[in-house]
């Protein structure tokens, strides 16, 4: 009885150590495979990640150069502004010496 004992013993052993190794390559080539679609992924998202970088700063740069004129054109008229009350003023205190 004992001879028997350890024979199931033996056979439940190599099976469960079979199902071990067996179950561990199919995690590797899981892990493989998942890396491979990682791999895909990244240069798929650092590809539309520049696209969508270079047209940001195109808009920018557009908003920049709008914002800009629209700054000069301020400063025009502003230093017209002055100029002309500047001019008021100095009408105004030759009109009255003291």
């Amino acid at each position: 009885m004992g001879a028997v004992a350890w024979t199931a013993i033996a056979l439940l052993g190599a099976s469960l150590l079979g199902n071990l190794f067996y179950l561990g390559s199919k995690i590797d080539a899981l892990g493989s495979s998942l890396n491979s679609r990682i791999d895909g992924l990244d240069a798929s998202l650092s590809g539309r990640i520049d696209g969508l970088d270079a047209s940001l700063n195109g808009r920018i740069d557009a908003l920049g150069d709008n914002l800009g004129s629209r700054i000069d054109r301020l400063e025009a008229r502003v230093d017209a502004r002055l100029d002309s009350l500047a001019g008021r003023i100095d009408a105004h205190l030759e009109r009255h010496p003291g």
